[in-house]
């Protein structure tokens, strides 16, 4: 469902050929950064990640600790994000059954107490340490260290041009979204919107304040 579908459809407000031209030194200067970034990461919480796979394999044996799946990228390209698997093995199958219960307006799917989500799970995701493996798609491009959530196949298939104007940026690990206050409270059209405002005033600044923002929702376990 776009924004057109649950209210006033929002103008396109990027020009994205002025957009890329003006950021084209931030755009190399972020790949830097990003590189760098992930790479000690993976390096140094190393000890974590492999904690928390045991943790997730110990809780549930009955599937792998990573789980992958196909989100949508820069400019519409798919790629495979990786997580730590926080729900049962075969959620997606039971995702059908569980629709008309969600919470959220738009195309994304979210219920409070997700029956699918195992017991380290709850705990992983209200850490964001579920995120951890996702260092490794920004180490390969498909993602960067801030930049809007990558969207699912068939949310970007329901979006209108005001919400495809997030496919202009990579995607990130964190975000305004991903920061804000009571985020899992906000609307889908509030979600966009913060996504939107980053795009148009994302600079080296903005994303540091994203990022020990992050610090700060993980540490004190404000995660979904």
């Amino acid at each position: 469902m776009s924004a057109s579908a649950v209210g006033i459809e929002k103008p396109v407000v990027i020009d994205r050929k002025q957009n890329l031209r003006e950021h084209r030194l931030y755009w190399v200067g972020r790949r830097a950064q990003d590189v760098v970034l992930s790479a000690l990461a993976l390096v140094v919480l190393l000890p974590v990640m492999l904690a928390t796979a045991v943790a997730v394999v110990a809780d549930d044996p009955s599937a792998g600790p990573v789980f992958s799946q196909e989100r949508i990228g820069r400019d519409g390209k798919p790629f495979k994000l990786y997580k730590f698997r926080s729900m049962c093995p075969n959620a997606e199958a039971k995702l059908d059954d569980l629709l008309k219960q969600n919470e959220m307006n738009g195309p994304v799917f979210k219920i409070k107490d997700d029956p699918r989500i195992t017991r380290v799970g709850r705990f992983i995701r209200k850490t964001s340490l579920d995120e951890l493996p996702q260092l490794w798609n920004v180490l390969e491009g498909d993602m960067s260290i801030v930049g809007p959530r990558p969207a699912l196949p068939r949310e970007v298939e329901q979006y209108g041009d005001y919400e495809k104007q997030r496919l202009y940026v990579t995607p990130g690990l964190s975000c305004y979204w991903q920061i804000a206050p009571h985020r899992n409270d906000l609307s889908f059209e509030e979600w966009m919107d913060l996504d939107i405002e980053y795009i148009q005033e994302r600079s080296f600044w903005v994303d540091w304040k994203i990022i020990f923002g992050t610090f700060r929702v993980c540490l004190l376990g404000h995660g979904k």
